[in-house]
């Protein structure tokens, strides 16, 4: 709707569209509320992109005695599964004990407190791994002779932000890939903003509130309000690096390695051939639209999980690196890895004026407490009265029959018989029910479309540009999926040409 200027106008306009932004559009949106969401690149372009694909409660946060985050992120860890279980799994982690570093005995203790404070259900308990009896210790060397095996969640974060986002725009909310928030200004009880596509293209909205999601660009935003001055808190800008190898171990099983500078890092099996290691923590004040793993970096997690595997693993071992940018809560610890994850609201709503909602920290596990968060410190200026859904709403395609993947993928692999196996299970962990959108009325290979390998067909390349905003091959092949690490580059050049075309 248009107001008597001419203007658009929403209840809500959301400034960024990684995790948070789309989880808020998506509580707003059901709520009943009318939301634009701008992103200037790509949903979950940085940041949301790039996290250690885990939705997990934090273990290494009880020593910062951060017991409500991990409390709120154990419990969300069993929402989020029950919400999506095509896109998270549960995953059993193996925290070895090292000789001269945590004791048997904290590490014991501080995963009782992990067992119990969430409120856990369907995970499995910690259960004590010895050398010789358990297979999950073969990998390490022989020095560790036993260790803590528990339980956490693999997620794929980027589509968990693409899924937030099509939920959202199903229940109303208007989604605008490719365009940025060039300036906004009070007026009364409304923000008048003034938008720009990348295009050149421009557009002015009104919107009774406007919410801060810009992640390492919150402080831009703030300036483009002209309320940097008002703030109450800063960013702090934190780089987490990881990389990729080929597949280090045999098994299901994660590891979850201690360090004798307090940090710890994850070895995570990934896309089937490969191994995720990560992360780092570094203070970082360069540009975050493009942060890239350090030498140092590089070496610092290969020396450290060298320092526990039998087969050393080293630079020339990498295929692929990723970094992304946090914009923490700047809490005053001098040490980076020691600053609060937690989320920080900063509230700008002066009496009978619109309110300007920053966001300051937060992790992918806990996106939808901190939107339910968000929508309750809204709600006095927003005056909506429907309470808090997501909790037990189902995210598309995460309706799978008893929410167990493994039945449903044998299920669609017997479905597409014709289809090779391997590219129909990993597309029902992209899609779940949703699959049947991508085939269509397909019968045979050919109904797909061009083939860009034999793991990628016109048709989904179709889908994800129709349904999920995706505009061009980096998107496509690095955030709704990980194809960028199995096709060629010819093949991966000719899915670019097929954007551009």
């Amino acid at each position: 709707m248009s107001d008597a200027n001419g203007d658009q106008a929403f209840d809500l306009l959301v400034v960024g569209g990684g995790i948070n932004g789309v989880g808020i559009a998506r509580d707003a949106a059901g709520r009943g509320l009318s939301v634009l969401l701008v992103e200037r690149h790509d949903l979950a372009g940085a940041t949301s992109s790039a996290s250690s694909k885990l939705v997990h409660g934090g273990l290494r946060y009880l020593e910062q005695f951060e017991f409500r985050l991990v409390r709120e992120s154990l419990a969300e860890r069993e929402v989020l599964l029950n919400a999506a279980p095509h896109i998270i799994r549960p995953l059993r982690f193996v925290l070895p004990v090292h000789k001269g570093l945590r004791p048997p005995w904290m590490l014991r203790t501080g995963l009782f407190l992990y067992d119990h404070i969430g409120g856990r259900k369907r995970l499995p308990a910690t259960t004590t791994v010895k050398r010789g009896h358990d297979l999950m210790l073969d990998p390490l060397k022989d020095s560790f002779r036993m260790g803590f095996e528990y339980s956490d969640c693999w997620a794929d974060d980027a589509r968990l932000v693409v899924l937030n986002a099509r939920d959202a725009a199903e229940r109303g909310a208007e989604i605008q890939v490719g365009w940025s928030l060039a300036a906004a200004r009070r007026d009364g009880g409304h923000w008048v903003a003034d938008l720009k596509s990348e295009s050149g293209e421009t557009r002015t909205v009104r919107a009774r509130a406007l919410v801060n999601a810009g992640g390492p660009w919150v402080g831009e935003v703030l300036g483009l309000t002209g309320a940097a001055k008002k703030a109450h808190h800063e960013p702090r800008l934190v780089k987490g690096s990881h990389i990729v190898v080929p597949r280090l171990h045999d098994g299901d099983q994660a590891f979850t390695f201690q360090n004798d500078d307090g940090r710890i890092a994850f070895v995570v099996p990934y896309e089937e051939d490969f191994s995720l290691i990560g992360t780092t923590d570094i203070p970082y004040d360069d540009d975050p639209a493009a942060p890239v793993a350090s030498p140092q970096e590089i070496d610092y997690l290969c020396e450290l999980v060298s320092d526990y595997l039998i087969t050393p693993v080293t630079k020339a071992d990498v295929v692929w690196t990723y970094s992304g940018v946090r914009p923490l809560y700047d809490d005053g610890e001098a040490n980076a890895s020691a600053v609060t994850r937690d989320y920080v609201f900063d509230m700008d709503a002066p009496a009978g004026q619109a309110p300007l909602l920053s966001i300051f920290g937060g992790k992918l596990t806990t996106y939808r407490k901190l939107a339910e968060h968000a929508m309750a410190d809204l709600q006095p200026a927003l005056g909506f009265k429907a309470g808090p859904w997501t909790a037990p709403a189902i995210l598309p395609g995460g309706d799978l029959p008893n929410a167990d993947f493994e039945p449903f993928a044998a299920e669609q692999v017997r479905r597409y018989a014709w289809a090779p196996a391997r590219m129909v299970r990993r597309m029902s962990h992209a899609y779940g029910t949703r699959l049947e959108r991508v085939m269509g009325s397909a019968t045979k290979l050919a109904d797909l479309g061009e083939a860009f390998s034999p793991d990628l067909s016109e048709a989904e390349l179709d889908h994800m540009k129709r349904d999920e905003w995706t505009r061009d091959a980096k998107a496509a092949l690095w955030r709704r999926s990980k194809l960028g690490l199995h096709l060629s580059a010819d093949q991966q050049a000719r899915v670019a040409a097929w954007f551009v075309g």
